[in-house]
This record gives structure tokens, C-alpha cells and sequence, in this order.
């Protein structure tokens, strides 16, 4: 029988900063934009004022409280203390303030998740090799063929992985097993945190169908309106649907998707060495910002933005044939624009040339709040021929924001 686990961290980012200030254990704490955000709306300076003390021997006045933060920066992450508090990530920090105004802030440190991160998955696969990549904090496994994967339904190797994670990284993680991957990650979900879930087919019922469709990942916002309208408001509601209907309701395949998720049905394998689909970078304004008005400063992030993703494309060793770009204006109406391109870029002055092309698709009368920047159908450049888009354009391409 297929094995497969879904490991998410717990809290990681939150969890990580806990390591380097453990007095903070225990207290509400939120991971997430500041006053001065950088090109990707975090803090760009530690808020804290200097100390000649070790991290860990701060006083709790040192930290800035949630009640003070102004500006349109989102969370991260936050610890299960603040989650208490109907806080949460992708919320605004200004909402959340209200929510829980005594809750610590923290800026995010990429660098150090993602060494973290690297640490992990390097204990998952000197037990498990077959692993796949889902992120930063989440991997799915297969647990089938390795030596114990199927003792107590793959429990007894989890419990392992838990405890090596442990150990190497001082963080815990919770743990799903089920027989696909659609499952596992639903799975991973109902024991956090530091838990263990095991599911199979005869719990699809008891355990599976009572949930929110919104739980099924693939179900979004749009999504599950639309089914709520139609009356479906769980996994079971959604099983029950003739699959005919679902299809005249949805489209023939997210109708069949819809069908077979229901059922617990997943075939997907668990992929090793799959490639990043795309990649994007975004910032929330600290205000609106308008076109003619702002356009230096417009300028200025842009520019960043697209630099940005040159080096996240030198990391990945990817090219990019599309270039896509996001903005959201003053009431917050999202607006998307993407472009085909002929041969793969992977240099900043490219990506900002192309991503420029693309605005000039967007309306920009309202003052916007919100820019980011997409790179898609990403290749590897082992697979390009030598010639292919070396070159880097000037810099100059004109006044984009006009």
C-alpha cells in the first residue's frame, strides 16, 4: 500500500525566531512587514534598538509591540499564541494590531529560514530519499519501499523524522500519512502542532467528508463561493454531487478534479526533482502610490522588483518565457497583465524591459497600492541552446510609469 506523508513545519518562521529569542516562548509574536518595508513589503532594519547584550538576553521592552506598527505591511507567520487571536498569515499588520495590539513584531530574515529549511530536508532524505519539495517549510514523502515505512501505517517513521528534525534543528513539524498526497496534506493538518496523523481510505468518511471544502487544497475563495451558492458546504456535500453536474457546473476538468478530490482519489507520484513553475515578487505600499505622481519612486521598486528576480533565476539556474505583472489599486480591484516571449530571459535589464511592455497593457488612472512582478514557464538553462538570450539590454527603457 502507498505511504505518503505531508510534513509541514510548525509556525517555522515564527518557530526559527523563538530559537534565537526564547524568552519570547509562549507570547504572541508576529512575523511580518514594518514602517520601512523592502521590495518584497518586510522589514528592511531590524526595528529593535542596538544592544550590547546577546539576542537571547533582551528584555521584553526591547521588542516593538504590534499596537504601535503603522503602515500596510502583512504577516508572515505568527506563533499559535497569536493565533488565538484570530491573527493569522496574509493579514494585514495594521488588522491584526487591533486583534492583538500586545503582540511582538519581528522582521523577517529569508536568509536564515532558508538555511534552516536546507537543514531539515537534509535529515528527511538521509532517512526518506524520496521527497519532494513543496517550499520552504513543507515536503511531501514517500514512505512506501524504505526500510519500516510501512510499520503502523508508516506512524513509526514519522515518529522518527519528528524526533531527527528535532534534534538537528530544535523545531517541531506535524505530519500527515495517507495513501496519496491529497490526503496527507489534509492529513498533516488535524494534529498541530507536533503532530501525527494517520489516514486511509475508511476514514474518508468519518474524518474527510466533514470538513469545509475549503480545506481540499485547490478549492480557493471563488471557489468555494460558488459552491456554497450551490449548497455544498463540505467534503461530504461535494462527494455526494453526481460528477455529470459538477462537470456542467465547473468545466470538465476542475469538475472531475472536483469529484475525484471528494473521493479521496490521487494518483500524483511524489515527484524528486520537480522544477519551480514560477516565480514572483510583490510589495504593498506604505501608501498609495500614483503613476505621474510617484513615478520615481514607482521607478525605484520596479527596478528592484525585476532585480530581484534575476537573482532568484541565477539561484533556481532558470530562464523565464513569460514575464507577467500585478496591481491592485486604491480599492483594492486586482489587475494582471502577462506576455509570451519568443526566446527565455533571465537578466534583470530583460525582465525589466518585458515587465515594462506589460504595464503598458494596465490601466493606471487609480492610485495603486500594491506592484509585483511574475516570471513564468521557467526552464532550466541546461536545456537552452548556448546563444539563447545572453545579452543584457540598457538599462534605460524610458518612462514606464507615465
Amino acid at each position: 500500500m502507498r505511504r505518503i506523508a505531508h510534513l509541514d513545519m510548525d509556525a517555522f518562521f515564527a518557530s526559527v525566531e523563538l530559537l534565537r529569542y526564547p524568552q519570547l516562548k509562549g507570547l504572541p509574536v508576529v512575523i511580518g512587514g514594518g514602517k520601512r518595508p523592502d521590495a518584497e513589503g518586510s522589514i528592511a532594519e531590524d526595528p529593535r534598538p542596538d544592544s550590547a547584550r546577546a539576542p537571547h538576553e533582551w528584555s521584553l521592552d526591547q521588542f516593538q509591540r504590534l499596537r504601535n506598527y503603522t503602515g500596510r505591511g502583512v504577516i508572515t507567520t505568527a506563533t499559535y499564541e497569536a493565533r488565538k487571536f484570530g491573527v493569522g498569515s496574509a493579514m494585514g499588520m495594521m488588522k491584526a494590531a487591533v486583534l492583538c495590539p500586545d503582540a511582538i513584531m519581528l522582521p523577517v530574515d529569508h536568509a536564515r529560514y532558508r538555511a534552516v529549511s536546507q537543514r531539515f530536508k537534509a535529515v528527511i532524505l538521509d532517512i526518506a530519499p524520496v521527497m519532494e519539495n513543496r517550499g520552504i517549510d513543507e515536503v511531501y514523502i514517500d514512505l512506501t519501499d524504505i526500510p519500516g515505512g510501512q510499520r503502523e501505517a508508516g506512524r513509526v517513521v514519522a515518529r522518527l523524522i519528528q524526533k531527527e528534525i528535532f534534534l538537528a534543528t530544535g523545531l517541531t513539524c506535524s505530519i500527515g500519512v495517507a495513501p496519496n498526497k491529497l490526503m496527507a496534506k489534509l492529513a498533516s493538518e488535524m494534529d498541530k502542532p507536533n503532530g501525527i496523523t494517520v489516514l486511509s481510505m475508511a476514514d474518508l468518511a468519518p474524518r474527510i467528508w466533514p470538513l469545509p471544502c475549503r480545506a481540499l487544497n485547490g478549492i480557493g475563495p471563488k471557489s468555494d463561493a460558488k459552491l456554497t451558492a450551490l449548497g455544498i458546504h463540505t467534503l461530504g456535500d461535494l462527494a455526494a454531487c453526481d460528477p455529470q453536474w459538477l462537470i456542467g457546473q465547473f468545466g470538465k476538468s476542475y469538475g472531475q478534479w472536483l469529484h475525484q478530490s471528494a473521493h479521496g482519489i490521487d494518483e500524483r507520484p511524489v515527484q524528486t526533482n520537480s522544477e519551480p513553475v514560477s516565480i514572483s515578487r510583490e510589495t504593498t505600499f506604505e501608501r498609495n502610490l500614483h503613476a505621474k505622481r510617484d513615478r520615481d519612486a514607482l521607478g525605484q521598486i520596479f527596478t528592484t522588483l525585476c532585480e530581484r528576480l534575476a537573482d532568484d533565476l541565477v539561484r533556481k539556474a532558470v530562464a523565464a518565457q513569460t514575464v507577467g505583472i500585478k496591481l491592485r489599486d486604491d480599492r483594492f480591484k486586482t489587475i494582471t497583465r502577462d506576455l509570451s516571449l519568443e526566446v527565455p530571459i533571465r537578466h534583470a535589464a530583460d525582465i525589466r524591459y518585458y515587465a515594462g511592455q506589460t504595464l503598458k497593457r494596465a490601466p493606471l488612472d487609480r492610485p495603486l497600492r500594491l506592484l509585483g512582478v511574475k516570471l513564468g514557464k521557467l526552464v532550466p538553462l541546461s536545456a537552452l541552446p548556448s546563444q539563447a538570450q545572453t545579452s543584457r539590454r540598457v538599462a534605460e527603457t524610458g518612462d514606464l510609469f507615465t
